[in-house]
Parts: structure tokens; C-alpha cells; sequence
């Protein structure tokens, strides 16, 4: 494009940490968040570790009024893409602006979040009152009426942080609010850079939130026998599932011009984006690892690169062993032999779900940004079914200033992004 678009600003929290820095920092350690969970108690549950976020809601987010109102999710949304905006410098640029400007600026300034959509938490509510009426129906039904409440209703709303965000900040432009399972996060991405790129607006904050670590999703995705006893471990030989994380991360799109401009800092550019389904059935993969690399060949394609030109490979990497054999697949049937370094995320925070994408994202840039692939510390010997395969515990340099992201999700989701890293 003769005028890029380009990240000018990003925002994280997960079990790692509450900023970029704090997450980076443990990576570069190699030090995993995922432990013992207490939220709930641990001791008779068949998986008794995730990566939890240790921010406090008035830490999230200040007002209290407004905890009330909003769910867990939405504390960890609305912080990471507050963080993002003031990263980029957005809000303080409109602020200075003359007053007769502000309202067209407003108009022309977005949000699209991706959210999870399949969690129970809203459930547990109505678990003391069913215990209490001892299985009768109507006498549940007699009592329901004074507990729920319209608060309740707007507690759950799958779109609460697209919602205050705008009213917070005033952003009036297009919008949208996407539930696709894991890869909700990254498609909010692509969908705001398409949107600038088709003139809808001039500027939009992507952001991707979930809180999937509760007892029920815990229990299901154990029984799918998808869940690991201890921080998953991405492609290696003992790898033996995935374990939930949660939190945020959001990303500020604009055009270069505008960026440069303004005399904003750019993070990086958005290149382009493929996404494909596999239609092999809702958990089951298509063995050649097809989905993963038409996703990828079409996020080539549409970014106008050559594969040769990929610096490294952010994967998927959940720790699943079918989900990481097809993924190597997939990838191998793009770049053949010569392969980039491959890296994946989800041993240091876990597996966040919707946000799960868009957070690796986020670190992909700051590796571009610092010129290193972060090693996979938990990694133990990489899997002779997938060897030879350019993952490591140690850090590695990128043979370039691009990098490729895999986000992968039920369904036979498959969405591959290529970005590039600061100018």
C-alpha cells in the first residue's frame, strides 16, 4: 500500500505480567506463570494449574462503580486496550486538538474486540439457589425473580468491552465485537486493518480478552483430553496438553501517514492476513496440517511476501500432541527445509483462548522490536515425529524483520498474520 498501516501502540496482561516489559521479562528468564490456581480450590480437581492474572480489579480498572457492571473478562479487556490507547498516544493527541475538531475525530476513531463466548461463569449464579430448592422446579422458579436482575443481564453481555471503552474514551466509529473461539483476538485485528484499508475509519484499537479458567471449562477440556498437569510443553516429546491462562492484549491500528504525522513511535506494520477452516469436525485435524498452511499461504499472498522473507514463526504451540504435529505439518508443507526459527508463547502464561492470538502477537512485535526469538524453556527434546523442526529452549535471531503468526481453534479454525517490526 502506498500509505501502511501500522501498530502504534500495544497493551498486555496475563499471568506473566501486566505490561510488555513485565511479560518480556519473563520469557527472557524463561520463568512460566503457570502454578497452582486459587480461585477456586484445587485439591480435588483433575487439573490443578493455570496461569492466573495477579492484578486486582481496582488495579484493572480504578472505577469501582463500574466492576459491578462487567465481568472479570472485561477488567482484563478494558485495561489492555486503555493501556494500548495511551501507549499510542491517541487519546492525548485528540485532547490537544481544537475543540471544533474533537467531534469528527471521535467519529472517525473504532474498536473491534474479539471475546470469549463459551464459558460458564454466568451459570454458578443460580447454583445456591438450586441447592436451596432441593431440585423443584417450581419452587426454583418461585425464587428465581428475586435473584436475577437486570445488572446480571448486562454483566454478561459479550460485547461490555467494546462498549466502555467507547464510552470511556468518546470513540464513536465502526465497530464490531467477534466470538469465534481462540481465534477472536487476531481476526479483531485483521478485521480493523481492513476496515482502515477500506476507508471505514482512520484509526482503530483491536483487542482480544477471555477468562476461559473456571471449574466447568477446566473439567470439559480434561475430559477432551486437552489439559496438561504443568506448563505445556510446544512440540516436544513429552508434551502432553495445553493448560488455561487469562487476560488481555490489544493492539492501536492507523495509517502511516497519520502516525508519522502526529510524531507517534511505530511498533510495527500489519502486512496481511489469511484465515481457512478445515472442516474436519469440531476437534478433529486434518492430519497433512492442510488448514494451517492454506492459512498461512494466504497471509503471504495477501501481505505481498515471499516466504524466504519471514524472520520467525510464531506458533500456535498449545501443547497438544495432535495439535502440534499437524501444526509442524502445516508449516514444513509451506517452507519446506529451510525454515525460520519457530517459537511459541503458551508455557509462559498459557492457553488465553480468545486472546490467546493476539497476545502472541503482541510479543511477536517486541521480539522484532529486540531483535530475538525468545526459546521454548519448557521445552525437553523436540519430538522425533516432528524433527528436525527449528524450535529451542534457546534464544535464537531472526533471519529477518518479518514474523508469522499461527492462531488455531475448534472448528478447524485456522488464521495465520505477517507483520513487520519498527522501521
Amino acid at each position: 500500500m502506498s500509505d501502511p498501516i501500522v501498530f502504534t501502540g500495544s497493551g498486555i496482561v496475563c499471568g506473566a505480567g501486566g505490561s510488555v516489559a513485565e511479560v518480556w521479562d519473563r520469557l527472557e528468564r524463561g520463568e512460566t506463570a503457570v502454578r497452582t490456581f486459587t480461585q477456586f480450590d484445587p485439591a480435588k480437581w483433575p487439573v490443578q494449574v493455570a496461569s492466573e492474572v495477579q492484578l486486582s480489579a481496582r488495579e484493572l480498572v480504578s472505577d469501582r462503580k463500574l466492576h459491578k457492571t462487567i465481568g472479570r473478562t472485561d477488567l482484563f479487556g478494558i485495561y489492555a486496550a486503555e493501556q494500548a490507547l495511551a501507549d499510542s498516544g491517541l487519546p492525548a493527541h485528540r485532547d490537544a486538538l481544537p475543540e471544533s475538531e474533537q467531534e469528527a475525530w471521535n467519529d472517525r476513531t473504532g474498536l473491534v474486540v474479539g471475546s470469549g463466548g463459551g464459558n460458564y461463569h454466568s451459570n454458578y449464579d443460580y447454583l445456591p439457589l438450586m441447592t436451596e430448592a432441593q431440585g423443584e422446579l417450581p419452587r426454583f422458579g418461585q425464587e428465581l425473580g428475586n435473584l436475577v436482575t437486570p445488572m446480571w443481564l448486562l454483566r454478561n453481555l459479550p460485547n461490555n468491552v467494546l462498549c466502555h471503552v467507547g464510552i470511556r474514551g468518546q470513540y464513536k466509529g465502526t465497530n464490531a465485537c467477534i466470538t469465534n473461539q481462540c481465534s477472536g483476538g487476531v481476526l479483531a485485528v485483521a478485521e480493523a486493518a481492513w476496515a482502515i484499508r477500506n476507508g471505514e475509519a482512520d484509526r482503530i484499537t483491536a483487542a482480544g480478552h477471555d477468562a476461559p479458567f473456571e471449574p466447568e471449562m477446566v473439567y470439559y477440556y480434561h475430559k477432551l483430553g486437552l489439559m496438561s498437569g504443568s506448563a505445556p510443553r510446544p512440540f516436544g516429546a513429552g508434551r502432553d496438553g495445553t493448560v488455561f491462562g487469562e487476560g488481555a492484549a490489544s493492539l492501536v491500528l492507523e495509517r502511516e501517514s497519520e502516525a508519522r504525522a502526529r510524531g507517534a513511535k511505530v511498533i510495527g506494520e500489519f502486512l496481511g492476513f489469511g484465515c481457512c477452516n478445515e472442516a474436519a469436525g469440531i476437534v478433529d485435524l486434518a492430519p497433512d496440517g492442510n488448514g494451517v498452511s492454506r492459512a498461512i499461504e494466504e497471509a503471504l499472498a495477501s501481505a505481498g511476501v515471499a516466504k524466504e522473507e519471514v524472520g520467525f514463526i510464531c506458533a500456535h504451540g498449545n501443547g497438544n500432541r495432535a495439535s502440534d504435529a499437524t501444526e509442524a505439518a502445516g508449516i514444513r508443507r509451506v517452507f519446506g527445509d529451510d525454515l525460520p526459527p519457530v517459537t511459541a508463547f503458551k508455557w509462559a502464561y498459557g492457553h488465553l483462548i480468545a486472546a490467546s492470538g493476539i497476545v502472541d502477537l503482541v510479543m511477536a512485535l517486541e521480539a522484532l522490536r529486540r531483535g530475538v526469538v525468545p526459546g521454548i524453556a519448557t521445552l525437553d527434546r523436540v519430538d522425533p515425529a516432528i524433527a528436525p523442526f527449528p524450535v529451542s529452549r534457546e534464544a535464537a535471531k531472526p533471519r529477518g524483520n518479518i514474523a508469522l503468526l499461527v492462531c488455531r481453534g475448534f472448528g478447524g479454525m485456522n488464521v495465520s498474520l505477517v507483520v513487520r517490526g519498527e522501521r
